[in-house]
């Protein structure tokens, strides 16, 4: 059996991820099999996710994923190169292609991105142009347009994570063949295209209760029309909690906080009043907004350096139907996968649990109580009789 991985967050599922999967069947055939690793409670751009990951697996099976597993937390928090290298480990373990959406829908121009970003000549190229004080996307780009490159190609959102699934396939010698599809419309659009959603337009519609069912397969409405929804302002209070009683030696302990930048966000913790006066006296022209927003999320839910780099010891599985299931049987010969809700004795299992506990304090309609990790099952998708 032909079997496609999708690397996703489904924050929220769309009208977009639809026409995705049905693009691999199409191309593929309708016997082939959808497997997708996705995000679970908290997102790559630092936030917590819109709607729990156990109704956006359920989603995304009743709208043609035969396999949801759970990206882990500290992949999930990752940079675009760690969210990549773990979606890619996860995926070579049962798929033998590896879907995804690019502004470049050809593999080749992306491999050869790939391996110019691994050749010996890139890290002193980059650091030259680090050098001059551009920030790390600038001096990448210039980098590869000093190998003789385009840079353009890693100035759109999904092609700089396209990139970075062939970097993760060739570093890790993966048996994935990477199949990218071109991707219509605004991945950051504000307001919602009616035939190319963006997740950022849904989740404004959402939040401010307006009518965002036109955007999302009729499938998937019935799961996400009822879901608490959550946002990172309303943990607000809770992460400054976290923030203002941390020690020097937890803030210099966390990912992403090399050259000084752990110190800074420290003092910026300890003089600003909230969250975004943190973040903005943090901020500075050499990093990425997005990296201050993942290093105060992992601040949060106690996330180190040592633990982020630390390979996961499982892979969580949260939905699948008939089809997913004896995909799964096989896979389980050769990788660890545990269902939603076992527990192991180990400390990632903890971090697991802490995440789930924490999660709950993003809630809209007020706190939600902890121990949802222990009492989470797999969603099956039985067959209509």
């Amino acid at each position: 059996m032909i079997t496609v991985g999708i690397v996703c967050e489904y924050n929220p599922l769309h009208l977009g991820h639809q026409k995705l999967i049905a693009r691999i069947r199409s191309d593929f055939g309708e016997d082939c099999a959808v497997v997708c690793a996705m995000s679970g409670n908290f997102v790559q751009r630092g936030a917590p996710a819109l709607i729990d990951k156990s109704l956006r697996a359920k989603a995304a099976v009743l709208t043609g994923a035969d396999l949801v597993l759970e990206l882990p937390v500290t992949a999930a928090l990752s940079s675009a190169e760690g969210f990549a290298a773990e979606g890619v480990r996860v995926l070579s373990q049962i798929c033998g292609t590896l879907c995804f959406g690019a502004e470049t829908g050809e593999s080749d121009a992306l491999m050869r991105t790939a391996q110019a970003l691994l050749s010996e000549d890139f890290p002193p190229l980059l650091r030259r142009e680090l050098d001059t004080g551009l920030s790390f996307p600038a001096a990448r780009q210039a980098a590869l347009e000093g190998l003789g490159l385009p840079g353009a190609v890693l100035s759109q959102p999904n092609n700089i994570l396209a990139v970075e699934y062939c970097k993760a396939i060739l570093s890790q010698g993966s048996g994935l063949t990477p199949f990218p599809i071109l991707r219509e419309g605004s991945y950051h659009a504000e307001s919602a295209d009616p035939e190319n959603p963006s997740a950022t337009a849904l989740r404004r519609l959402m939040l401010a209760g307006h009518d965002w069912k036109p955007y999302v397969p009729a499938t998937a409405r019935p799961v996400l029309e009822n879901a608490p929804l959550h946002s990172l302002a309303t943990g607000e209070r809770a992460i400054l909690g976290k923030l203002r009683t941390m020690t020097d030696a937890e803030f210099e302990a966390l990912p992403y906080g090399s050259e000084g930048l752990w110190r800074k966000l420290m003092h910026a913790c300890r003089r600003e009043s909230g969250l975004e006066a943190i973040l903005t006296a943090a901020k500075s022209k050499r990093y990425t907004r997005s990296r201050l927003d993942r290093m105060v999320m992992c601040a949060f839910l106690g996330i180190t350096k040592r633990m982020m780099d630390a390979p996961p010891p499982y892979v969580r599985v949260l939905a699948f139907n008939d089809k997913g299931r004896g995909i799964l049987n096989a896979a389980r010969k050769r990788g660890n996968f545990l269902n939603a809700g076992q527990a192991i004795a180990h400390p990632y299992w903890e971090l697991e649990t802490r995440a789930g506990d924490l999660y709950g304090l993003f809630c809209l309609d007020g706190p939600e109580p902890p121990g949802a990790e222990q009492q989470r099952r797999v969603y099956y998708a039985h067959p209509i009789p």
